[in-house]
């Protein structure tokens, strides 16, 4: 049966979610992908403690091991309230072991909003998801997972062409089933392709693995599609760095970054 969204919320457990076969990631058909587990705790993480007028600026991904295709327990919670600033800390467990933990600082919006020279601002777009090609195939032994669960669509690059790439991200499905993805969300999910789309060595001969995922937003996203600006930088000693702007049809979003174990395999 093909599944209709990566998580299954349980019924009798607001902070339990099944997972299903689309959050599985490249390499392992155990393993998922970093994408939709980050995205859950964005889930989790609007879902707490909501406040009128706030949005969250910052999301701080630590994956501390691989994640099962398996039932998870998802919890947040406000670490450090204040008036404007508050940091909220989430986790996601399997069978009782952390895999993945977030910090996410959420801020006051201005109100009214305030009075700023446009003239002076960065400005710049990207060629939206209608100027790009689609991708038909995918570097993975899996035949059903992550990839096949979202749209990618490259402005520039590929995933067969190393070096830096220009990429559209849209989630064929929700995060949570019976909810609408949140900007949130899908920005979370898309940005841990960041060093995917950007690859600069043989897939078949390195891999690049990210320990985290750190996202920081500007303004909210607007849309189905995220654009990924991204590059990849590996070293001889077996650190790398991939970073990516972030784009909407609208324009400009905030950056991403990932810290990369790269080796042989």
């Amino acid at each position: 049966m093909t599944p209709t969204a990566f998580y299954l919320p349980d019924p009798t457990d607001p902070s339990r979610f099944e997972s299903t076969d689309i959050t599985r990631g490249p390499w392992s058909p155990d393993a998922q992908h970093g994408g939709p587990p980050s995205a859950l705790l964005g889930h989790v993480i609007e879902r707490c403690e909501p406040r009128e007028g706030f949005q969250i600026g910052r999301v701080a991904v630590e994956i501390l091991g691989p994640v099962p295709i398996a039932p998870l327990t998802v919890t947040a919670q406000v670490t450090r309230p204040g008036r404007s600033v508050e940091l909220i800390e989430a986790k996601i467990t399997a069978a009782g072991v952390p895999v993945l933990k977030a910090n996410a600082w959420r801020i006051k919006r201005a109100e009214p909003t305030l009075e700023l020279d446009e003239s002076v601002l960065p400005r710049g777009n990207r060629p939206g998801p209608e100027h790009s090609v689609a991708v038909s195939s995918f570097p993975s032994v899996q035949p059903v997972g992550f990839h096949t669960a979202i749209e990618y669509r490259f402005i520039t690059g590929s995933f067969v062409d190393p070096g830096p790439a220009v990429c559209w991200i849209r989630l064929k499905y929700p995060i949570v089933a019976g909810t609408d993805p949140s900007p949130l969300e899908r920005t979370l999910a898309a940005a841990d392709s960041g060093n995917g789309v950007s690859a600069t060595l043989d897939w078949s001969r390195y891999l690049f693995i990210n320990t985290d995922l750190t996202v920081t937003l500007h303004r909210q996203p607007i849309g189905e599609w995220v654009c990924l600006d991204a590059a990849t930088y590996p070293q001889p000693h077996g650190l790398g760095l991939a970073e990516s702007a972030l784009f909407d049809e609208q324009g400009p979003l905030g950056r991403s970054t990932q810290t990369l174990l790269v080796g042989r395999r």
